[in-house]
């Protein structure tokens, strides 16, 4: 063995949890694409669902509360569940990388990526 090198080992488990992390995150990314969550407003009468990378894919609204005179409730209503469906995909997105840095044994408010 040659003198000098002893760390070279700690390099290639460094390399290799690196890469581990990069897959982890990739297969992070794709699962978030399939994880829903769901913003209501107005008691539920709109609703609205993005998936955990932030893609609204959905918005469902109750017919009860279509009239001219209500319009710009209507909106403000639409509005209001995009914001929140937007707000808990952030907050879906957050968890599910504290649980991956958690699990890596990474502190948990390690912002990723970097």
């Amino acid at each position: 063995m040659i003198k000098g090198l002893g760390g070279m080992g700690d390099m290639g488990k460094m390399m290799k949890a690196a890469q581990e992390m990069q897959t982890k995150m990739a297969e992070l990314q794709e699962e978030l694409k399939t994880i829903t969550v769901t913003g209501e407003a107005g008691t539920g009468l709109v609703k609205a669902t993005s998936t955990a990378k932030g893609e609204l894919v959905g918005l469902d609204i109750d017919p009860s509360i279509f009239s001219a005179e209500d319009k710009e409730v209507v909106e403000d209503l639409i509005l209001a569940a995009i914001k929140e469906a937007q707000q808990k995909a952030a907050q879906r997105s957050e968890e599910e990388m504290r649980k991956l840095t958690e699990g890596m044994g990474l502190p948990a408010d390690m912002k990723l990526p970097f």
